[in-house]
């Protein structure tokens, strides 16, 4: 059976950019999954927030992040690509103990960026970034540390924002030369800057278009033009969920009544496809009876 790494390179060959989309729970993976993607995505700062209530601020832990990855891994095939921030502590020992846990419970592909451990969301203005040499160490310490070939380590850079495209371009070039199997480009305002990149580099790029951030949400069309491998959309569903969950609470607490939201919702049955629940019922009925 090709393992999870290898199933995320393939997805990786059979569309180009590969739509990577943010899920924040189990349910949300197998919705993505029925909307047809072909490749999954957890991200830090939706961990803090969603099952934690926490800022992007460097707070939760390996243990916080497994826990959300495997429920995900547990319920679809889809290759995972996880948000390890900067290794949990930065040490060669707590980058490759991430990459092992993280690798048995079947996620595909990780991300590990070069900023300091006092880490910031990539879009706010103050964040800071390490030395290439020591961003380079992080990177061996993961590709050391994984037993599967297979299993892609991204090297995530912040520093376009601090130092400039051309100190950016040869940070990842870098972080190619010790093992980087793919470029996350973090937080850059122009298509221009997204073909430097992709043309510049011998690895596969990915644009992180979250909303409300510093790179505009360009169209699929105009990323395969820059050359861009891969397109992630982090929290578009989890900001999604958030507003439809306050517009209910607020209805019910206004109105005293839910009839208004029954248009907006998923059904039951919708919800009973999705899981699958027939067919769970019906091995009950067979082991119990019905």
């Amino acid at each position: 059976m090709m393992s999870a790494g290898r199933r995320f390179r393939a997805a990786l060959d059979a569309e180009r950019p590969l739509q990577i989309v943010g899920t924040i729970n189990a349910v949300s993976a197998l919705m993505a999954k029925q909307a047809g993607f072909r490749a999954l995505y957890l991200s830090g700062s939706g961990v803090a927030a969603a099952s934690y209530g926490l800022p992007d601020l460097g707070i939760t832990t390996l243990d916080n992040v497994v826990e959300d990855a495997r429920r995900i891994t547990d319920v679809v095939d889809l290759p995972l690509l996880v948000d390890i921030d900067t290794g949990f502590g930065g040490t060669s020992f707590s980058i490759g103990r991430a990459i092992k846990t993280l690798e048995k419970i079947g996620v595909a592909a990780v991300h590990i960026e070069d900023q300091v451990l006092q880490k910031r969301c990539g879009h706010r203005p103050g964040k800071q970034v390490v030395s290439a040499e020591e961003m380079c160490d992080r990177i061996k310490a993961a590709v050391d540390a994984r037993s599967d070939v297979g299993f892609v380590i991204m090297a995530r850079t912040d520093s376009v924002a601090n130092e400039g495209l051309e100190r950016g371009l040869n940070r990842a070039q870098e972080y190619i030369s010790v093992g980087a199997d793919a470029i996350f480009a973090e937080s850059l305002s122009s298509l221009e800057d997204f073909r430097a990149f992709a043309r510049n580099l011998s690895v596969p790029v990915l644009a992180n278009l979250t909303e409300f951030g510093q790179t505009p949400l360009f169209g699929l069309d105009e990323m395969r033009g820059a050359g861009i491998a891969m397109v992630l959309y982090p929290l578009t569903a989890f900001r999604m969920m958030n507003a439809a969950a306050q517009r209910a609470y607020k209805t019910l607490r206004t109105q005293g009544a839910q009839g208004a939201l029954i248009n907006e919702m998923q059904t039951r049955e919708e919800l009973y496809e999705l899981l699958d629940y027939y067919a769970y019922e019906a091995q009950v009925n067979r082991l119990y009876g019905a």
